[in-house]
């Protein structure tokens, strides 16, 4: 499944377009204009399989650090602050890592 069966390319195009310069990463707005929040809890789930790349049921801070180039090869890698910034935001449990539930919970924020 790709990302664009769930998010429109516009969408996407817009919300890589708003944090191009390093350290203007925003998850709550980059999920308002992805059109992400406005999707069913299925959906987010079928966008949380895609942003797993292992497969692991978690979304490891690697993963996360290239969390915009699952929505665009050409967008760049989150910087380390950014990348810290989003865990803390999504990791509820502490486990150092963000499950589904998590993920869900930190979209629909």
């Amino acid at each position: 499944m790709a990302i664009t069966d769930i998010l429109s390319a516009k969408d996407i195009e817009s919300a890589l377009s708003s944090c191009q310069a390093d350290d203007s990463f925003n998850y709550k707005s980059f999920f308002s204009t992805v059109g992400l929040s406005s999707k069913t809890p299925d959906q987010i789930k079928k966008v949380f399989g895609i942003l797993d790349q292992d497969k692991s049921g978690f979304i490891e801070e690697e993963e996360l650090q290239l969390f915009l180039k699952s929505f665009s090869s050409t967008a760049r890698a989150l910087t380390s602050a950014e990348t810290k910034a989003f865990m803390a935001a999504g990791d509820t449990d502490g486990d150092g890592k963000i499950g589904v539930e998590e993920f869900q919970s930190l979209v629909k924020a």
